[in-house]
């Protein structure tokens, strides 16, 4: 890759830090928990202090690639939903969706379905309900995620690999790095409920790329 690419796709490593730490913090229990650990908290996802991706939204690469999503299909998991933006707080962390529904598209990545790693976020459940994301670890090699952009253009991935990792191993490079293809990061939390610290152990990540 040339130069001039891999300097685009910089903030992604740089974002490393900062992810690591909202990663320590994520997954935390709402109000009112709900029946059961594993389908009452609030999950969040690694969030980074920059932009990820080569441009923001309204740059190089929203301009080039269509439009911002607004659905994601996943019928191996049953899932069809809406997708929000999601922007950065004041303190640089990733909004995560307000509730266990919709999915929520980070908005300094790039559109699904052009270069580089587009990140959608979900909750794995929130209040005593599935979320999103609840069945995310289920999917394998060579499952289907449509999304379907603002315009009415739908893009098709195919699933790569399915992983999960504890917090504090979190790979930022693999998720957020630079590739040479359309890819897509699906992140949600996955593994045990701590529930001394209000938050699950783990991440699952779905790594897809275009067909």
């Amino acid at each position: 890759m040339s130069s001039v690419k891999n300097a685009r796709f910089l903030p992604l490593v740089a974002a490393g830090i900062v992810m690591m730490i909202a990663l320590l913090v994520g997954c935390a229990t709402p109000a009112d928990p709900g029946p059961s650990p594993r389908t009452a908290s609030s999950d969040t996802v690694p969030a980074p202090a920059e932009s990820v991706g080569p441009t923001e939204s309204t740059g190089e690469n929203a301009v080039g690639a269509g439009s911002p999503p607004i659905r994601i299909e996943i019928a191996a998991i049953g899932v069809d939903s809406g997708v929000m933006g999601l922007g950065l707080r004041a303190d640089g962390t990733m909004e995560v969706p307000p509730g266990g529904f919709p999915a929520g598209w980070y908005t300094g990545s790039p559109i699904p379905g052009s270069l580089g790693p587009s990140i959608l976020a979900g909750h794995v459940d929130w209040g005593g309900s599935a979320g999103v994301f609840y069945r995310l670890g289920e999917l394998n090699k060579g499952d289907a995620v449509v999304v379907t952009s603002s315009d009415g253009q739908q893009v098709r991935f195919d699933v790569t690999a399915v992983e999960q990792y504890p917090k504090n191993e979190f790979p930022t490079q693999s998720v957020y790095g630079d590739i040479d293809h359309a890819g897509l990061r699906l992140i949600t939390c996955g593994g045990q409920f701590d529930s001394g610290a209000a938050s699950y152990d783990d991440n699952i990540v779905v790594y897809a790329a275009r067909v």
